[in-house]
């Protein structure tokens, strides 16, 4: 069975985007950039929530391509482009870079990807990753706290029906005060 990881960014109030949907509180140093590149080069299939693909859907196809990308910037974009990725959404007709696109029932078809062969799955977006989390899929969270309270937005975390017990399993700090936490979700 394929292992399932929601890792994204947040600020400490646990929020992945601001209010208006800013990011801006978020700009990784060059470690954690290049820890996130690692990531991506190692994830066998992204799904994505419509919002969250349409941001990164929005710059990383032609990132490598910009004035003054920098090699990171450019492996980056290449892994990105490489990595099979999966969008679900009711209201998206067309994607591309390697990309699928579900409009059917999100929690089903994640079900049915896990029990595939294959790598690691990454989730991102807060409504498909709620909805991950409520039905039990959710293997691992990977929590990139940025030490930063934003007072409103996105939150990380949805409201659940019954707790989700987990085990530490690595912290890693960053520089400017970023602090990795990965749990895995004890069953």
């Amino acid at each position: 069975m394929r292992n399932l990881t929601f890792a994204m960014s947040v600020s400490l109030d646990g929020y992945i985007t601001a209010r208006g949907d800013d990011l801006g509180w978020g700009v990784p140093s060059d470690e954690l950039f290049q820890w996130w590149s690692d990531r991506v080069g190692a994830t066998g299939l992204a799904l994505y929530g419509r919002k969250l693909w349409e941001t990164m859907s929005s710059h990383w196809p032609t990132a490598d391509q910009q004035p003054g990308a920098t090699p990171a910037q450019m492996e980056f974009a290449r892994r990105w482009r490489d990595m099979p990725k999966t969008v679900f959404s009711s209201t998206a007709t067309t994607v591309d870079w390697n990309t699928r696109l579900i409009t059917s029932d999100a929690v089903t078809e994640i079900t049915r990807l896990k029990s595939d062969d294959g790598g690691t799955m990454d989730i991102g977006g807060a409504t498909l990753a709620a909805a991950a989390m409520r039905a039990g899929l959710i293997d691992e969270y990977a929590i990139v706290a940025h030490p930063v309270l934003v007072g409103g937005g996105t939150p990380f975390f949805a409201a659940l029906d019954s707790w989700i017990n987990l085990s530490l399993v690595e912290t890693r700090t960053f520089p400017g005060g970023v602090v990795l936490t990965r749990y895995k979700t004890r069953r």
